[in-house]
């Protein structure tokens, strides 16, 4: 039953996520990227599980993080050279390393979402 609630608040999440990125320049990444992961919980909260997507969505979302993180004023760059400020503070991406953070941890959410559900699939989590 947590496992439904969970996938349900997971697959609205996802396609309010998804909802947002629509006015984003790069929306043709990022609108799939969320809706599959919120058809994939979805189908999850109707007891329809599918190992193989989840670690292939997931593998393509874990890469796609990595090449944020090292990006020029990605993730590490936030870290080191702009010592985390407040990514937060307006919605407005106004400094470069912001929306490469987020991004970094949307890919980070999608990614646990579906490796909840690849470990109740795979019978690791009951």
């Amino acid at each position: 039953m947590i496992l439904i609630i969970l996938n349900v608040i997971f697959c609205i999440s996802f396609i309010g996520f998804a909802y947002v990125n629509l006015n984003d320049k790069d929306s043709w990444l990022w609108v799939p990227i969320y809706m599959a992961a919120a058809i994939c919980c979805g189908l999850a909260a109707a007891h329809l599980l599918f190992p193989y997507i989840y670690l292939a969505l997931i593998a393509f979302y874990l890469i796609y993080a990595t090449k944020i993180f090292f990006a020029k004023d990605g993730v590490r760059d936030w870290i080191t050279k702009y010592n985390k400020p407040s990514l937060v503070e307006s919605m407005q991406a106004t400094k470069p390393y912001i929306e490469q953070t987020r991004e970094f941890f949307g890919l980070l959410i999608v990614t646990g979402a579906l490796l909840i559900n690849y470990l109740v699939s795979a019978g690791i989590f009951a």
